[in-house]
């Protein structure tokens, strides 16, 4: 038997001509009825736009003026060169500044360009280089070698 001769290819626009509106379950084209029926939808929540944040920094002075500090002691973490590397003051790649004597730090404003220098006073006072402490000329320099 042919699926043709049982099934016949029927239209949408055809049931929705041909199905009485208000025509029960059973009345109506054999028991199939055409109800229109709207399902409870929820639509989907959006994107937002806040919610993110980057990873604090830690910038600053971490040793003031007159603390303490050691060889490597951190005295100021920065962006760029807000304090500038004075005496005994090393300064990172990126621009932190550190100890290196053991000493008391200083900062420093100049007058003319109010650029800030960070100096450590060390403990054991300023040690002048051995070729300038002997007074020794550049003459005398290359009689030594």
């Amino acid at each position: 038997m042919a699926f043709s001769s049982v099934f016949r290819r029927v239209n949408v626009k055809e049931l929705i001509s041909n199905a009485s509106v208000y025509a029960s379950a059973t009345e109506s084209s054999g028991g199939m009825s055409l109800v229109f029926r709207r399902w409870a939808t929820k639509k989907t929540a959006g994107s937002t736009k806040n919610g993110r944040d980057s990873n604090p920094k830690y910038l600053g002075v971490k040793k003031f003026g007159g603390e303490k500090v050691e060889p490597g002691n951190i005295i100021v973490r920065q962006r760029g060169t807000r304090f500038h590397p004075g005496n005994y003051v090393g300064m990172g790649k990126d621009h932190t500044l550190f100890c290196l004597k053991e000493g008391h730090v200083r900062f420093e404003r100049n007058k003319l360009n109010g650029r800030k220098w960070v100096h450590v006073d060390p403990v054991a006072g300023h040690m002048l280089h051995p070729v300038y402490a002997s007074g020794s000329t550049a003459a005398d320099l290359d009689a030594q070698l």
